[in-house]
């Protein structure tokens, strides 16, 4: 049994190091983007850049970040001086008899306390 404990514990480090090089650059890249969408709200709700324009700069910083996402499922809305970036997907990770599907939710609202 002594010689089993360190076979056991290598083992469990193992996975532990596998687990995490598949699951933390999802979060990690989701992280990147939510702080790219809440910069540029604040930014464009001050200016007169067309909503075209800023999905168009959304959707390569999507593309940057890995993000799996198409025109059709980013939200970029804008009016009285209120600008809203969103959009939903998920990410497939396989994982050694455990596959897990992560979802996640980037958005932000911003508005300009000039514009009613």
């Amino acid at each position: 049994m002594d010689k089993l404990k360190p076979v056991l514990m290598i083992f469990v480090v193992v996975a532990v190091i596998y687990a995490a090089v598949k699951l933390i650059p999802p979060y990690y890249n989701d992280w990147q983007f939510q702080d790219y969408i809440e910069s540029e709200a604040r930014i464009d709700t001050y200016n007169t850049k067309p909503e075209a324009d800023i999905r168009k700069d959304v959707m390569k910083a999507a593309r940057e970040n890995s993000i799996p996402i198409t025109d059709d499922k980013l939200d970029v809305q804008r009016g009285n001086g209120t600008l809203y970036i969103g959009t939903k997907y998920t990410v497939h990770v396989d994982l050694p008899g455990y596959p897990v599907d992560l979802q996640f939710n980037p958005s932000t609202k911003n508005t300009n306390p000039v514009v009613r």
